[in-house]
């Protein structure tokens, strides 16, 4: 069996990442498509703090797979 190779996102940078997307406005988190609103906060937090490739990578496919908690907790923001 081949096990894909993983990295770990460590607890600094997922705190970091969550407050990006605290930080933004509901409606910013609501007017991108998937890949652009994934874009977006990646590059947010590249400004915040340096990764390396493989550690962006990770985000990268973090962010990908949360795109609809962000959403859900967005809109619930909303209200």
């Amino acid at each position: 069996m081949i096990t894909p190779d993983i990295c770990f996102i460590n607890s600094y940078t997922l705190r970091q990442l969550w407050a990006v997307i605290e930080e933004n406005e509901t409606s910013t988190l609501l007017k991108f498509g998937d890949a652009e609103l994934v874009e977006q906060l990646l590059g947010q937090l590249q400004n915040k703090i340096v990764m390396s490739r493989e550690e962006v990578n990770t985000i990268n496919n973090y962010l990908n797979s949360k795109v609809s908690l962000i959403r859900d907790l967005a809109e619930g923001n909303s209200f």
